[in-house]
């Protein structure tokens, strides 16, 4: 869709019509994972998703917790603020192959 404004703004195009929409989601780290569970509790995300536990794909993910479905399939809403869970940095740490600060004196 183009990020989450965009995402947000096809939901609400959807809904004034009476079109029932879905969020969809397969190989996303956690932060991206964790987006599409916040977008899913949007009214009109009505249509059942395709956002997986992190298990699913990872062996570990880079946010913690990681995200688990319940045994009837479904993700419990997390009442974290931001998007619901943390950056787990040691682990990101150890598999980060190179770093690079983008600043205002690298643009030009």
């Amino acid at each position: 869709m183009g990020g989450f404004r965009e995402a947000k703004r096809v939901h609400d195009v959807a809904q004034k019509a009476g079109i029932p929409v879905w969020c969809g989601g397969m190989l996303e780290a956690g932060i991206g994972r964790a987006h599409n569970i916040a977008l899913s509790t949007l009214p009109n995300f009505t249509l059942p998703g395709d956002v997986s536990a992190s298990k699913r794909y990872w062996k570990r993910d880079i946010i913690c917790p990681s995200v688990e479905t319940t045994v009837r399939g479904t993700i419990e809403i997390r009442d974290e603020p931001g998007f619901g869970y943390a950056i787990d940095h040691d682990f990101l740490r150890t598999v980060t192959l190179r770093e690079v600060t983008v600043g205002e004196d690298s643009i030009g």
